[in-house]
């Protein structure tokens, strides 16, 4: 089993690639998890299924609160998957908007 110094280096990661919250939701995730709320932040991720940001802090509170879990790196791998799903939901905005703005139309709120 990894070391917990490797699990938390493996969080912070994640957590770099999340990168700073844009919303009060992801600002309340990332405060809950910094001050160990695991029940609070579980409680976001499941009450807003579909935002990746609050999925991956949901699983990252897991390695974060119990590195020794035997299943830390498949918390940790479905962290890091749900924070690439986050990247990739802001790259599409992203670029909706660009080509929305290009073609002069206004994108389809999701």
């Amino acid at each position: 089993m990894p070391a917990p110094e490797a699990i938390l280096n493996a969080v912070h990661g994640i957590l770099t690639e999340l990168g700073e919250p844009k919303t009060a939701l992801h600002a309340e995730a990332l405060k809950a998890f910094e001050t160990g709320n695991a029940d609070q932040l579980r409680t976001l991720a499941a009450s807003n299924l579909d935002d990746n940001y609050c999925r991956s802090m949901g699983y990252l509170i897991s390695a974060k609160l119990k590195p020794d879990l035997p299943t830390v790196a498949v918390v940790l791998a479905e962290a890091a998957r749900a924070a690439a799903d986050h990247r990739r939901d802001i790259t599409m905005r992203t670029l909706s908007s660009v080509i929305a703005e290009s073609l002069k139309r206004e994108p389809v709120a999701a």
